[in-house]
């Protein structure tokens, strides 16, 4: 399916869920972690362009995909989270394909959409600590994430 036919049904309201077989070119748990991303950035009720442009660019530098892929993903990563009524799945998805180090980056991913607007909302936050735990992550090293990830955006 086309990046553009699923825009297409997005702005039409239809689902824009991606083929079985599609879904595994990129990866579940990459859709998992970019879903997670865009749930973070639209948490605080506004889902900046800057935050998209954040989101793009670590699909494309963090995730290795190529701008098209990244796009592609960004894509379903929106219809996944619009569909979905909580995020358990998708951290359960992360949590099962990566190790410890794993989560990590990924948490650090998170923490980066958080900070590239410049405000670290009360609703981001909280979501954070959440997933923190449902990646079974030590809130300790999530503070330790967060501070690395503050001072150097």
């Amino acid at each position: 399916m086309s990046i553009l036919k699923k825009l297409s049904q997005l702005l039409e309201g239809r689902s824009a869920a991606p083929d079985q077989k599609e879904t595994g070119k990129i990866g579940d748990e990459k859709l998992a972690a970019a879903a997670l991303m865009v749930e973070v950035a639209s948490h605080d009720g506004q889902f900046s362009r800057v935050e998209r442009e954040h989101i793009l660019h670590l699909l494309e530098n963090k995730l290795g995909l190529s701008s098209a892929d990244a796009l592609e993903l960004f894509v379903e990563a929106l219809a996944a989270q619009n569909e979905a009524n909580h995020m358990l799945g998708f951290t359960r998805k992360i949590k099962d394909h990566f190790d410890e180090a794993g989560r990590e980056k990924i948490l650090a991913l998170l923490w980066e959409v958080v900070f590239v607007d410049g405000v670290e909302d009360p609703y981001e936050s909280n979501l954070m600590r959440r997933v923190t735990g449902l990646l079974y992550i030590s809130d300790k090293r999530s503070g330790q994430i967060r501070k690395k990830i503050q001072n150097n955006i």
